[in-house]
């Protein structure tokens, strides 16, 4: 029997400047990693090669031109520009912001031409990444944009235990207010409650929903949001026979504990949710990409400038985040292999002796001539 290609995972290098190197190579450091997959790095080996020097890292990589060319049971480095680009650990620059643009333009071409399975993205510095061809608050945003097919992203924070979406982004403060919509709370939590079966394969998930105003605007007095927008929105989600809960205070929603009660949680706003999920799970986070064709996630850190070049950055996180790609994208395709090929459609045939209808079963084109009871 042929052995199963094992599940390819592009993981673009991030700012060259961080810890994207660094995380990237510990987390090969453990050989049980390529029995799960397949990696290539979209990167540099030039520039590969000058962190595993600076940090003594021992993990080797086979360089390669493209995507088609990467080999099971190696560490595949993909080059995806040839310029120099000189690194200075702990520095942002438009130098190594456009060498992270460049390597995640190069994932976005190969993952239309179906080159790889799931995508795996080192932090990078959303100001120098800044150019004529990424002009987005971050990953989500220029990913959706690049292969959504049209498709809405969720952001969700998650380890084992702990998932939390977010309504609104990468966005200012002075504007979340007027961004919740009961349109957008439907949207998010419906995307939500579909990424926690099919990508999680949660049965029959409970998804809390948290208030935007303190106290959650304690009955008018701190803000209307809640008895306006976000009530109705969850009756909407539970007339659609999704089970949304709320709208929780998120002080003491996680002050008391409660999120043990739910399988997701969805946040108004960035901070809301992320600080503390961080707080909770930073060594174990996952940031995933729910809602889109590709399967994305990055650790859940961000360039680490204050320590980058020093040997100190955790693995853990890079390792969490290819683990949980491989689970979603074998998720996923145990989810919709049954859906592929229905059974074909019933009908009511109503007999002749006007007795109570039966079921028949109607194929594409026409009856077999064989039943299922002749030999």
């Amino acid at each position: 029997m042929e052995q199963e290609r094992k599940i390819r995972v592009a993981i673009t290098h991030g700012d060259t400047n961080g810890v994207g190197y660094e995380v990237i190579l510990k987390a090969f450091e453990e050989p049980g990693m390529l029995e799960l997959c397949t990696p290539i790095i979209y990167g540099s080996p030039k520039v590969a090669a000058y962190h595993k020097k600076a940090l003594n890292l021992e993990t080797n990589f086979s360089i390669i031109n493209n995507a088609e060319e990467a080999r099971d049971g190696h560490i595949n480095l993909l080059t995806c520009f040839d310029e120099e680009v000189k690194v200075d650990f702990g520095q942002p620059s438009a130098e190594a912001g456009q060498a992270a643009f460049k390597a995640l333009d190069r994932a976005m071409t190969d993952f239309r031409k179906e080159l790889y399975d799931v995508l795996v993205t080192a932090p990078i510095n959303k100001a120098t990444i800044q150019s004529p061809g990424f002009h987005f608050p971050g990953h989500t945003e220029y990913i959706e944009t690049s292969v959504g097919d049209g498709n809405k992203a969720l952001m969700i924070l998650m380890n084992e235990t702990l998932r939390v979406a977010l309504v609104t982004t990468h966005l200012a403060i002075k504007d979340v207010a007027k961004a919740i919509t009961k349109e957008a709370i439907i949207e998010k939590a419906t995307i939500f409650h579909r990424a926690l079966k099919r990508d999680f394969r949660i049965s029959n998930p409970r998804i809390a929903i948290l208030s935007l105003n303190p106290h959650a605007g304690d009955d008018g007095l701190l803000g209307s949001e809640e008895k306006e927008i976000i009530k109705p929105a969850i009756d909407e989600l539970a007339s659609q026979g999704i089970q949304a809960f709320g709208p929780y205070a998120a002080d003491g929603f996680f002050g008391s504990g409660t999120y043990d009660r739910f399988d997701g949680i969805l946040s108004m706003y960035h901070d809301q949710g992320l600080a503390p999920f961080k707080t909770i799970a930073l060594e174990s986070g996952v940031n995933y990409t729910a809602g889109l064709p590709i399967v994305r996630t990055s650790p859940d850190h961000g360039t680490a400038f204050d320590i980058a070049g020093q040997g100190k950055a955790d693995a853990n996180s890079m390792r969490q985040a290819i683990y949980t790609a491989i689970d979603v994208f074998r998720n996923r395709k145990n989810y919709d292999e049954p859906l592929q090929n229905p059974l074909p459609k019933l009908f009511h045939e109503k007999r002749e002796d006007g007795d109570k209808a039966r079921f028949a079963i109607r194929p594409k084109d026409q009856f077999s001539k064989k039943t299922p009871t002749d030999s």
